[in-house]
């Protein structure tokens, strides 16, 4: 396989991410698009999961949400879902104009919160004609209820309500870290340890662009985005899921109870341990393998 740097306008944004072309396939070839969850930037294992898909026949398009990472976009650590879905749907329009790539074969792939957008893209565009959803949220204010202290809510909401005064009023938007430095207590979008350990550790000195940072408003759009309502109308397009089953930060629970509401054709895939175990080890290695399948299967000329 050859990976190459690309770029693309997504409604006036520059994304900026990597191709993957596969050595010898058939051309045209099937095609997988590919963003990260909620702050991360592609090189947090997307490089993995690509070179699977690639070494299997698959081109791969893997890129940088906006805001971060090496895309452009301001203000620096905006996450705002919707945008990101369009992203997604700008990313295809990119992808299937790309040399060698078969336009109607189309498969989407999204872990965390990108695993969020690509139900909410498969349902709503059709030309995916495959996804992959690896531990997904499913809902923004269930999921919010589980890591935020209910005592917490009220202030958390004046923030809100103060930030969104200060903007219309010319100030830059308020931020928060993504996780915790020092003390599990500090103020936080994603309190969890797990999460704490998995981007202030190693992973560091592969994802040189990320930033602890995000802005306060990212974490409303969170808890008002309810990406499990368009599980029912993603079918026909096969749907594959992943869910972790000690995963604490997208609640398993939540994900399978989403699973129920999802239409044939679809597939559940239950690995052990927690939501950044997803990506490493054991859990990477059957997964991917699942995944690879399942995208070669309804990719399939």
């Amino acid at each position: 396989m050859t990976r190459r740097e690309i770029e693309f306008q997504a409604d006036g944004t520059r994304l900026r991410g990597w191709l993957y072309e596969p050595d010898g396939a058939e051309r045209p070839y099937p095609l997988v698009v590919m963003a990260h969850g909620f702050s991360a930037t592609k090189e947090m294992y997307l490089d993995d999961f690509a070179e699977v898909f690639a070494a299997a026949g698959l081109g791969v398009l893997v890129y940088d949400n906006r805001n971060l990472g090496e895309s452009d976009g301001e203000p620096r650590g905006e996450i705002d879902p919707w945008r990101q879905v369009q992203d997604y749907r700008s990313a295809i329009t990119f992808g299937s104009q790309l040399d060698g790539v078969d336009p109607d074969r189309i498969g989407v792939w999204g872990s965390s919160y990108s695993g969020a957008h690509t139900l909410v893209v498969a349902a709503i565009d059709r030309r995916v004609r495959c996804v992959v959803s690896q531990v997904p949220l499913v809902s923004g204010s269930e999921n919010g209820r589980r890591l935020i202290r209910a005592d917490h809510f009220a202030g958390l909401r004046a923030a809100f309500d103060a930030d969104r005064v200060a903007r219309y009023n010319g100030e830059a938007p308020a931020t928060i870290p993504v996780t915790w430095v020092h003390d599990p207590a500090e103020p936080c979008a994603l309190p969890t340890a797990d999460t704490h350990d998995f981007f202030l550790g190693p992973i560091q000195d592969r994802a040189k662009t990320w930033q602890n940072e995000v802005t306060l408003r990212s974490v409303e759009m969170f808890l008002e985005y309810e990406p499990g309502a368009y599980l029912p109308l993603i079918s026909p397009t096969p749907l594959l899921l992943v869910v972790a089953a000690k995963d604490h930060l997208t609640p398993a629970d939540l994900a399978l109870a989403g699973y129920e509401t999802a239409r044939e054709p679809k597939k559940l895939l239950v690995l052990p341990g927690g939501h950044f175990e997803a990506y490493t080890g054991e859990n990477f290695t059957r997964s991917s393998a699942v995944q690879r399948d399942w995208f070669t299967t309804h990719l399939a000329s």
